[in-house]
């Protein structure tokens, strides 16, 4: 794995890289590379990276601890917690005015959240929508960039403001459903979504890098964020390290959906909570039932044949709540369960062989299909077994 993954280094397709494997007691960790294109810092174990939609589990996760208290229930409407999305209109076409709609058949439920079968996420669709120029300009569309909204309130009002894309329960859309949970969790947990989350899952696994945005005195272990646009042989700076970062501050609005950052380490114990199904250090932090519920299809054949996502991806795969079921598998696949982040981030646990993978890159993802690292990873990791 080592001299597979630092070839990408080598040929200038990664700054740096963190690879982790773990299985029982046996962690192998290595970091190669830098922190940034041109600079000499090296990369280290406990960089920080930008996990992006490895935020979703920890999500899901979060959700089920609610679930188990008896403060949200899966199969009721969202809007005892969220009025900005009662009574919801629909679009009668996709392509359709935005202001072309009919009622919503049904609620949106709890569940529609964690499976993203809300009803609004991202066209997988070449065209022309005004539905996405319209949530653009609201500043609730799907893309790289994070939610800039100033509160929580102020983004859900935003979205509340338009009508959904498909009728709730009809459809997988990626990815607005979590972004939206992560606005129930902080009602219905009575607190800002980071304190719920430290609270109840960072400082139990002992996640003590992990949040929504970096603190000062840990800047220097922030890595920089880069894109390279499809065709280009240049990459650009997403996002910086440092003060000009943006995580260097915490958000108005945390997405639930992509915005924490973490380390390799951290994640792993995350990894290993979820592996050995919702306990982890002599603690119970999720019922075995919570970790069976996120860890089950729940997208039906006929919900994924009108839920376009990266090429092949539903011959393999199905989702739980907040994170991806591989139920087919070849050579350069992960195994089990677990999910990637578009920012360049991936892990997965898999119950049959044990074996938990982190990778962590600081490269943004330029194509729906995994990128070569990705793939080299799984297959070297797969082939140290």
């Amino acid at each position: 794995m080592h001299s597979v993954m630092a070839a990408h280094v080598e040929r200038g397709e990664l700054p740096g890289v963190v690879t982790l494997l773990a299985r029982g007691d046996e962690v192998r960790a290595d970091a190669i590379g830098t922190l940034a294109f041109g600079n000499s810092a090296p990369m280290r174990r406990d960089t920080i990276f930008r996990i992006a939609s490895l935020t979703k589990p920890i999500s899901g996760a979060a959700a089920m601890i609610l679930v188990e208290e008896g403060k949200l229930r899966l199969d009721e409407p969202v809007d005892r917690l969220l009025p900005e999305l009662a009574n919801r209109r629909v679009l009668k076409r996709l392509d359709g005015p935005v202001d072309d709609t009919v009622p919503a058949n049904r609620p949106i439920l709890v569940s529609d959240l964690l499976t993203v079968r809300m009803g609004t996420g991202a066209i997988m669709a070449q065209g022309q929508y005004p539905i996405v120029q319209a949530m653009t300009e609201q500043g609730v569309a799907v893309g790289p960039w994070l939610p800039k909204a100033p509160s929580m309130d102020a983004w859900i009002r935003s979205l509340g403001s338009l009508p959904l894309m498909r009728q709730p329960g009809e459809a997988w859309m990626y990815d607005t459903g979590m972004t939206v949970l992560g606005v129930l969790l902080s009602r219905a947990a009575g607190q800002p979504l980071e304190a719920f989350m430290r609270e109840r899952i960072f400082e139990p696994l002992g996640m003590k890098d992990t949040g929504f945005s970096v603190p000062a005195e840990k800047l220097d272990r922030l890595c920089t964020a880069y894109f390279r646009t499809p065709g280009a042989e240049k990459f650009e700076v997403f996002d910086p390290a440092g003060t000009e970062s943006q995580f260097s501050r915490p958000p108005g609005m945390p997405s639930a959906s992509g915005g924490l950052v973490s380390t390799a380490d951290d994640y792993l114990a995350f990894a290993r909570m979820m592996l050995n199904k919702g306990a982890y250090g002599g603690k119970r932090l999720l019922s075995e039932r919570s970790v069976e519920l996120m860890t089950t299809d729940h997208i039906t054949p006929e919900q994924k044949a009108v839920s376009p996502f990266s090429t092949g991806f539903w011959d393999k795969r199905g989702w739980g709540y907040a994170l991806s079921i591989v139920k087919q598998h070849e050579p350069g696949d992960p195994r089990g369960f677990g999910w990637d982040g578009g920012y360049g981030t991936s892990c997965y646990w898999d119950p049959q062989t044990g074996l938990i993978g982190v990778l962590m890159t600081q490269r943004l993802m330029d194509s729906p299909n995994p990128p070569a690292a990705f793939v080299d990873f799984w297959r070297s990791a797969y082939e140290a077994l």
